[in-house]
């Protein structure tokens, strides 16, 4: 694992050094986010190396994508894949000072969560910690699961200190105990959600060793906003487009999206286009054929970005019916309402997670409770036929998302977490 990208001091250290980002997978459709924060990183200077748990599995990517240009580093996602290289990676990880430690770490671990997921997690630590370039002086995981987890161990192994970004799933599925002595061991962690940050400050030694950091997005990545028909919902020939991106999982409520749209009223004319893999992609099309909903329905899987502005830039309403799942999954804040938002669509979500820390109902979108599709109904009928007050809102989430939720002052921060300034000075791709 050689190379770099970018110059500049890596932080956490105080010292010179590159970072190493430990990804689950790299590059994911569905992480958007990540890629931009690591291009933001970039742009500022940070010398890095991409560290993948997985190959990756979507077949298209994102321009973001291509504009990253450090290397990546794939681990042996199943140990038993390669047990030649796991094998030659224990034998140098346990002469390393700090192997004795995360082994201990490891089976105290262990005990508790006596899983095979938990000795892969081992197996690719001690890979990455045998092969990491001496140059790498920080490990620096996205999920505060299973790349934390990895992080945390080869970190051990190799005496350096890591850092972890926590999202959402990672955060509510997590036991207490493994978010508290991870938090212990982190030399900082940041997260993207206020509910998120003051439920992990309640649980590090230090409140202020977590940090509340925004994701929040480039504008420039996006087109001028569009002028949209004033669509009302009364022509059978020019329905009311109202679109949703996001994975076909339990946390997203599209059982409830399905529910609500058979609740409408038959005179109502609309139709409804999903973007998104996910395992319940199936099982939705077919209760949307139970539902006879099947023939005003565009299932159109992952796309690449480009494909989902262009339905951005096509649809009336955007609509995402987030809820916790039966396992404590949920969302955070999903970056795709602030898409939707900058992209002047006005947006109809539940009351969930952190998204009422972006959304007011009635303000700047609508609010609903999870799990209540009798009352996501009622927020889309209103909307499908009200283009004033789709107008109305559209304009003042633009505005919202504009002035609170820019993504340069999250990773201005992040990048002084690092040690780096606010922008690489005499870097064309820092303007």
């Amino acid at each position: 694992m050689t190379g770099a990208t970018g110059s500049g001091p890596a932080a956490g250290t105080g010292v010179e050094g590159q970072v190493g980002i430990v990804l689950k997978g790299y590059p994911r459709l569905s992480e958007t986010f990540i890629a931009q924060e690591i291009l933001g990183l970039q742009q500022r200077g940070l010398r890095f190396r991409i560290i993948s748990l997985r190959h990756p599995t979507d077949t298209a990517t994102h321009p973001v994508h291509d504009a990253i240009t450090a290397p990546v580093d794939y681990l042996p996602e199943y140990l038993k894949d390669d047990l030649g290289r796991v094998w030659r990676g224990w034998r140098a990880a346990r002469r390393l000072a700090g192997y004795g430690r995360a082994l201990g770490t490891w089976l105290r671990d262990l005990l508790r969560d006596p899983t095979p997921n938990r000795g892969r997690r081992f197996g690719q630590a001690c890979v990455l910690a045998a092969e990491l370039d001496p140059a790498i002086t920080h490990l620096y995981a996205h999920f505060l699961h299973t790349p934390a987890s990895v992080a945390r161990y080869a970190a051990m192994m190799r005496g350096i200190p890591w850092s972890v970004s926590a999202h959402a799933k990672d955060i509510w599925t997590t036991q207490d105990w493994e978010k508290r002595e991870k938090l212990a061991d982190a030399a900082w962690a940041v997260t993207c959600t206020a509910i998120g940050a003051r439920h992990l400050a309640d649980l590090a030694p230090e409140p202020e060793r977590v940090s509340l950091l925004y994701h929040g997005l480039d504008p420039s990545g996006f087109p001028p906003p569009v002028a949209r028909p004033k669509r009302d919902g009364s022509d059978p020939h020019d329905p009311v487009t109202i679109v949703s991106v996001g994975r076909a999982v339990q946390k997203k409520g599209y059982d409830d999206v399905l529910a609500a749209l058979r609740a409408l009223p038959n005179d109502v004319n609309w139709r409804f286009v999903h973007i998104g893999g996910g395992a319940l992609a199936s099982r939705l099309k077919q209760a949307a054929d139970i539902m006879g909903l099947s023939d005003r329905i565009s299932w159109r899987g992952a796309q690449p970005r480009a494909g989902v502005i262009e339905a951005l830039a096509a649809a009336d309403i955007f609509v995402l019916a987030s809820k916790v799942a039966p396992d404590g999954d949920r969302d955070g804040l999903p970056n795709v309402l602030m898409e939707a938002q900058l992209m002047t669509l006005p947006v109809v979500a539940t009351s969930v997670s952190a998204i009422p820390e972006l959304i007011d109902d009635r303000v700047n979108g609508r609010l609903v409770k999870p799990g209540d599709h009798l009352a996501l109904a009622k927020a889309l009928e209103d909307l499908i036929g009200d283009p004033a007050a789709r107008l109305r809102l559209a304009a003042a989430g633009r505005a919202r998302v504009l002035t609170e939720f820019s993504a340069d002052a999250g990773l201005d921060r992040l990048a002084a977490r690092f040690g780096l300034p606010a922008r690489a000075e005499g870097r064309p791709d820092a303007a």
